[in-house]
């Protein structure tokens, strides 16, 4: 029994709640006894639900603190590689020297893909949205390992895992190579994560590529920082479409389905089109005024969080890289211009500063996408490839805990009550 207890009363009814207490955060009245009473919570938009217990990633949005399995994700950011994050995400600790070469060596030699999955490539129109393309195709994944799809066995579980995060990289840079007419290039395993995915999306066979330490430092950080956050909507999509039993290729490609929504995973394109829409330096002023303006709708994207009210702890990490990058690259693009004039105002402007308008992760890894030369129809791509290790680790930890029951959430009907039906003959 629950040390502490809600009384919830009802005209003269009173039906006692649970009170349950997490390792941090708020405490949750647990409701699921509240059915039998008669009555259903309402709260659209989950607001104020927790819908799962998970151990995986942490964050309070009042004091800036994004936590995965105990550790900032500032220091994951500085300290740790991706692969290393993978594993800590997948296992619930962090590898030895010995673990992480062997968990580094096996997603290595699972990026490449099955040659018949071009296949599925070629029933695309050249101009096909690069999401469409990678829901379909990570979909597609199930058929190839249909033997191995046991979902009540931990070992199917974690292979099925290390394939998806070997696999994304790959998929996502063949999305790319088909919309611009290039052939596919094969996975190289002598290169890191990072730098893989690079040289699958920029190499052409006429000439070699060269790796940009600095770009695939950047690259390695966007895919550490966007890793997991928690129970958002494309997470909470794939621990839906797992609850049901589905194999874990359809739930990742589930939760692809929900990243997509611009409300979702648009947040860095949605910036680079607003920075389109400034054009030039010398209008910033007027976009300023206007972001001021309640009465106008437009809005600064990449500016603030509806999680986080004090400041994005990814964004601190990504600003180093941005501007590491751009230095690098020594680029003169109107719209880079733009977005760090743009940043700088932000960040000395009371205004902002009152409202918590601060730079936001999509802001910066939209920027540094942009100068790396990702087209903006690919950076929802990049997103679910870097998100996919945290979408698979929620769906691994449901299906490891006893009780799980299919998800079914209940509603407010506000419909038509019982009506004699005419047939139409009449």
């Amino acid at each position: 029994m629950a040390e502490k207890t809600a009384i919830l009363k009802v005209g003269d009814k009173e039906v006692e709640l649970p009170i349950l207490s997490g390792s941090a955060g708020n405490d949750v009245i647990d409701v699921r006894a509240l059915g039998s009473s008669g009555y259903f919570t309402f709260d659209p938009g989950f607001m104020a639900t927790g819908s799962c217990e998970s151990s995986i990633t942490f964050i309070d949005g009042a004091k800036g603190v994004l936590l995965h399995r105990g550790y900032s994700i500032e220091d994951l950011a500085r300290d740790a590689d991706y692969i290393e994050v993978c594993y800590m995400l997948l296992h619930n600790k962090t590898p030895t020297s010995e673990e992480y070469a062997d968990f580094k060596n096996t997603i290595t030699r699972h990026t490449l893909v099955h040659d018949q999955l071009t296949n599925f490539f070629r029933g695309f129109r050249r101009d096909a949205h690069p999401m469409a393309m990678l829901c379909g195709t990570v979909g597609a994944l199930s058929s190839f390992y249909h033997d191995d799809l046991d979902i009540s066995d931990p070992e199917q579980r974690l292979r099925s895992a290390y394939r998806l995060v070997a696999k994304m990289p790959t998929l996502v840079a063949m999305c790319y190579k088909y919309n611009v007419g290039q052939p596919f290039v094969y996975p190289r395993n002598d290169l890191s994560y990072a730098e893989n995915f690079l040289n699958m999306m920029f190499s052409v066979p006429a000439e070699d590529y060269e790796i940009s330490p600095a770009v695939a430092r950047a690259m390695d950080r966007i895919f550490t920082l966007h890793a997991d956050h928690e129970q958002n909507a494309s997470t909470s999509t794939v621990r839906l479409a797992g609850s049901s039993g589905a194999n874990p290729y359809a739930c990742i490609a589930a939760g692809v389905a929900s990243l997509w929504g611009p409300a979702h995973g648009g947040a860095n394109e949605a910036c680079l089109n607003m920075l389109e829409e400034i054009g030039s330096v010398d209008r910033i002023p007027e976009f300023i005024a206007r972001a001021k303006d309640k009465n106008d709708p437009f809005r600064l994207m990449g500016f603030g969080h509806r999680v986080y009210k004090n400041h994005d702890p990814r964004a601190t990490v990504m600003r180093e890289s941005c501007h590491e990058v751009l230095e690098e690259m020594n680029i003169d693009d109107p719209l880079l211009n733009v977005a760090m004039e743009l940043e700088k105002i932000a960040l000395n402007d009371p205004y902002f500063a009152e409202k918590k308008l601060f730079p936001n992760v999509d802001f910066y890894s939209g920027i540094i996408l942009k100068a790396i030369g990702i087209p903006t129809n690919m950076f929802t791509c990049i997103f679910a490839l870097a998100r996919t290790v945290g979408w698979i680790s929620h769906w691994h930890e449901m299906l490891s805990q006893p009780g799980q029951k299919i998800g079914r959430p209940r509603q407010l009907y506000t419909g038509e009550t019982l009506r004699k039906y005419t047939p139409i003959k009449k």
